[in-house]
């Protein structure tokens, strides 16, 4: 078991002055859906010849922690409604949620989706139908759930993965393939490693198609505020076309640090419905599945992650690609979670426990003595609230030659000393 104090007992301690803050703005694109309702309402008349009275529709929703699904979903449910359809809504997420039925609802349940905030059923089972194997033995399923249903829907969001590079990435193609294939459909997949990915998922998601009733997906494509800006169903036949346009779409429109020179990152908090690594590597360029195609420019020295999401559950999914966190993060983390979904995906360094501090304090301490020829009051320091709110960060003063060369950033306050309270946790937010 971990010691609940670990000392470090350093020569010189493990503090000195840090440089003073700023709190600064990084501007992206913040293009919006105005009318989410308007939008769904208008794209589901692209099936309006379609006789779905009394016919029972399975709406998969996954397991990521989309601003704006609750309302999609919500719309998605009335339209159905309207024809006399019979729609349901089952977990599409793998082995999230603990790798059990319970653990999938109340995933759903945290992001705003219940039966009663959404007026349909929701139900959910581990148990899959196998459809067929694909050329290389592998096994493609489906939920049971949504398999005896008339109709089934994916609903997702389209990004660029955490894990893996290709056509097709974080979207309704993996949904159909892993997501809607529950953790048999997950094990399968992962089984051959994220370097198969960019050959697997299209092939899988193109046999999920052929073999069961799958009527369109719903694709949403954030902007960089986890604000809509495009909203799309997707037809059965065009899901091979338009996943991938969308993907495209959606890589110019993810949060990055704008800062080349980072020396220590700070990230408040790490969990599964911030990004599905839980430490977005299209943010700090490191990925747990050792895959290429996500190492920044100019790498971030160190990084420490502080907490955990209340909304993660203790999945600690990422903490593995920090160098230092805290006590506090560590007290929270459900290792049967953790190592489920690490196992799982074969993307082991992500569920790695970095060095362990105290503090705050002493973990900011650490990470700058890990910075070869870095002293604490010339480090070059970002602070972030996670790896998908970054419109605001704290940068260090260290840091004011880029921010006044880059006109994507702007400082937004005056210069403040970073500052501890008594137990050594940082105060203030970076929002």
């Amino acid at each position: 078991m971990l010691p609940s104090s670990i000392p470090i007992p350093l020569p010189g301690g493990l503090h000195g002055s840090l440089p003073r803050f700023f709190c600064v703005g990084q501007k992206f694109s913040t293009k919006t859906l105005e009318n989410i309702d308007r939008q769904v309402a208008k794209e589901f008349q692209k099936f309006h010849g379609l006789n779905l009275k009394d016919k029972s529709i399975a709406i998969g929703v996954g397991s990521r922690g989309i601003k704006q699904q609750p309302a999609v979903v919500q719309a998605l449910v009335r339209e159905l409604l309207k024809v006399g359809a019979k729609p349901f809504i089952i977990p599409a997420m793998g082995s999230h949620g603990g790798g059990n039925a319970e653990g999938q609802v109340k995933v759903l349940e945290n992001y705003g989706i219940t039966e009663d905030s959404m007026g349909v059923p929701i139900r959910a089972t581990m148990e899959v139908v196998e459809l067929c194997k694909l050329q290389d033995g592998t096994p493609i399923y489906c939920d049971k759930l949504a398999y005896a249903a008339d109709f089934i829907i994916a609903c997702n969001r389209i990004k660029p993965h955490t894990s893996f590079r290709g056509p097709y990435e974080s979207g309704l193609m993996e949904m159909l393939a892993i997501g809607l294939g529950k953790h048999a459909g997950a094990t399968a997949l992962h089984f051959r490693g994220f370097a198969q990915f960019h050959q697997l998922i299209p092939a899988a998601g193109k046999a999920f198609i052929k073999n069961t009733k799958t009527l369109f997906g719903v694709a949403m494509v954030e902007n960089s505020e986890e604000n809509l800006q495009h909203l799309e169903f997707v037809a059965n036949t065009d899901f091979v076309t338009r996943d991938a346009a969308l993907l495209d779409m959606a890589r110019g429109s993810i949060p990055q640090l704008l800062f080349d020179d980072i020396d220590v990152l700070v990230v408040d908090e790490i969990g599964k419905n911030i990004s599905g690594a839980g430490l977005d590597p299209n943010v700090t360029g490191r990925a747990g599945s050792r895959e290429p195609g996500f190492d920044r420019e100019h790498p971030i020295g160190r990084i420490v992650v502080r907490n955990l999401t209340e909304e993660t559950e203790g999945n600690a999914a990422g903490i593995g690609m920090s160098d230092v966190t805290t006590q506090c993060a560590v007290g929270k983390i459900d290792w049967t979670k953790t190592y489920l979904n690490m196992v799982t995906a074969g993307a082991l360094d992500g569920g790695k426990l970095p060095i362990v501090a105290d503090t705050d304090k002493d973990a900011i301490g650490i990470a700058i003595r890990g910075c070869p020829g870095v002293d604490s009051k010339s480090a070059h320091i970002v602070r972030i609230k996670n790896t998908l709110e970054m419109t605001k960060v704290w940068a260090s003063e260290t840091l004011l030659s880029e921010i006044d060369n880059n006109q994507h950033l702007e400082v937004l306050s005056d210069p403040f000393d970073c500052q501890f309270d008594n137990g050594g946790y940082l105060m203030g937010s970076v929002y």
